[in-house]
Formats: structure tokens, sequence, C-alpha cells
């Protein structure tokens, strides 16, 4: 399938920098085959069922962009000057290794230490292009402690290109869901709730539980290729214990629908579930790729942001609700002023199929 069908315009002053206040102030458009319509975060309740499910994303965001010096090699391995290092973590490899982007990355190679703020340590193990493979000397809480006081959160390129992340960021770029963490980006439709919306959610007999799928920097990796075909997804990691696979089960049986809040949550659904719907407990990596043509088997709706143009992401939504449709949705959002990306507004799609 062609990249290029996947292509649109975005005028770039609808690029949103900062969240909605309060956040289910934020637009939302909801999307029912050709049928379009203009709402808020807040009337969310209004277009759910009783015994419906929403299913989010409890991934929590680590400050994972470090900034330290790699110390001054001695002669014998080439002397020269001590020099500034910007690590950005991405996934995480068991036994206080992560994989990172690094730059200036033909300044690093394997056997060298940088130091970042605060306490924390790493030496390089392998460097491959622009990643390098660490190895920190903390472990466990005392590692996340140490980068919540040495790094800062890795906004998207698209908003970090036209501003550095601040100490709002920490709050901002969290969903009230956060608790495992893992992430290098938010499951950003999550960032639209809050307790209030919960709360009138549950008033109106909707459920809503988590599951877990840490985002890796690939969410944000544009599709370089030319057909899809020839695409290679980057992996991540998700949970889903028998408990809750249980519950969506049992919220399907009882006649209720399965809501994704987000693309995460539903690559992840859609990786444990069977022919027939059913999901199952899952605790692996992932790299599910999905385009138009896929047969959902375990959504039924999504609320998801407005995604870049020839994303993987956008092909998903495509899938989900029909290629024309959100190219349409999408051309209604650019001209009604619809804020877009990690930031901006919401859509409550509609499975097509």
């Amino acid at each position: 399938m062609r990249v290029d069908l996947f292509d649109f315009d975005l005028p770039p002053e609808r690029i949103a920098l900062a969240p909605a206040s309060p956040r289910d102030a934020a637009r939302l458009l909801h999307v029912s085959g050709e049928a379009l319509e203009d709402r808020t975060v807040s009337d969310l309740p209004s277009l759910l069922r009783s015994g419906d499910l929403l299913v989010a994303n409890d991934t929590k965001v680590i400050p994972a962009q470090l900034f330290g010096e790699r110390p001054a090699r001695d002669k014998s391995q080439g002397g020269g000057e001590p020099v500034s290092i910007e690590a950005t973590l991405h996934k995480d490899l068991g036994d206080n290794r992560w994989r990172a982007f690094v730059r200036p990355a033909k300044r690093v190679r394997a056997g060298d230490v940088i130091h970042f703020g605060g306490a924390l340590m790493a030496q390089v193990r392998a460097r491959d292009g622009a990643e390098a493979e660490l190895e920190f000397d903390t472990q466990g809480e005392n590692f996340f402690a140490a980068l919540d006081k040495a790094g800062v959160m890795p906004l998207p390129p698209y908003i970090a290109r036209k501003r550095p992340a601040d100490e709002t960021d920490k709050a901002h770029y969290q969903t009230m869901f956060a608790e495992e963490a893992g992430s290098v980006a938010a499951p950003t439709a999550g960032l639209h709730f809050t307790p209030r919306l919960i709360e009138a959610l549950k008033e109106k007999g909707v459920h809503q539980m988590t599951i877990t799928l840490h985002v890796g920097a690939g969410t944000f990796l544009p599709v370089s290729v030319d057909d899809t075909a020839d695409h290679k997804m980057h992996s991540e990691w998700g949970e889903i214990t028998e408990e809750q696979a249980g519950q969506i089960n049992a919220a399907r049986a009882a006649g209720g629908r399965i809501i994704a809040v987000g693309t995460t949550s539903l690559r992840l659904l859609e990786s444990a579930a069977a022919e027939d719907g059913t999901v199952n407990p899952f605790a692996a990596e992932t790299d599910i790729f999905i385009t138009p043509g896929y047969r959902f088997k375990a959504v039924d709706m999504l609320m998801t942001n407005f995604h870049l143009p020839r994303s993987t992401l956008f092909m998903l939504v495509s899938a989900f609700a029909g290629t024309d449709a959100m190219k349409a949705a999408y051309a209604h959002a650019i001209e009604k002023k619809y804020r877009f990306y990690s930031y901006g507004d919401a859509c409550l799609l509609e499975r097509a199929l």
C-alpha cells in the first residue's frame, strides 16, 4: 500500500504546544462513518452507553532526556577535551541497561563513561550509529529517583523544535492513569481525562480499567519507505494480566463495547486478541502494524488524538474508521481549527467494519 495515500497538509499553527486547561475542555470530533460531530471531551459520557468499558494505558512517562559529560580520554585512548553528551533513553533492556539515542554519537564509543546530572552515571557498552547501549550504575527505584532529578521530559520533536521542555511538562505530559514507569512518550489520548470526567462516566454506568504498554521513541519515527510492506515497525513491551483479560471479556459478554483510550491501548488489545475477539493474558513485545484491510477483533471504538501525516498512527485510524472518512475528518478538523498532536484535541472513532 502506497504511503503517500496517507499524506495531508497541516498548517504549522494547528500544532498544539500546550494542553487544554482543564484537560477535559479539549475539543472532541465524533466520527461515525461520514457523520462528523463537534463536541468536547467532557461530553464523552453522553456519547457512550452503560456497560461500555474504557481501556486506558497506565504507563508512566520517564524524564528520559539526559544531559551529561564524557570526561577527557587519556592520551593512550586518543586524548581530547571533555565532551557534552545528550542521551534520550528509549528502551529498557533490563539489567540496568537502556538503549538510547546519543548526540554527538561520533564522540561516544564502547567503554566510555558518561556522568549525568545528580548521581547518575552510565558506561557505554556498545554504539551503533546514533544509538548506544548504556549500563547505569544504579537500578530499580534508585535509578528512577536519580532519573527524576537528572532528566527532563522527552517532548515530541514537533514541540521540542519550537520550545524547550520545562517543569510544567512533568505534570502536563503525564496522564492521570500513570503508574508503571517505562515510557518515553505519553499515551496522549489519556491526557484528556480528569477525575471529574471519570466520575461522570461512572454515573453513566461506563466502566474503566487500565492495561500497560510502554511507548517507545519509535512512535515518532516517520515512515521513510514508499510502500507500507517495506516498513519495519518498532516493538514495544506490553502486559495484560489474567484478571484484566477476564474483565475485558466479561464486559464484552455482557453486551458492552470496548473503547480503547489511545492507539497504544488498541495495539495491545489487538495483539492479545484471538480471532473470536477474546482477549488473552499477554506479557511480551508487540510490533503489530495496522493498516487498512486489517480486521479488528477486540476494539469497538477508539478515542485518540490527531496524528502526523504519513505516520503509522494515521494508517491505524484509517484502518479503523476508513481512509476516506479519516481524510474528511482531518480536513474538517483543520478547517475548524482543532489543535493537533500530543497536546492537541481528540476524536472519538466508530469502527467502520
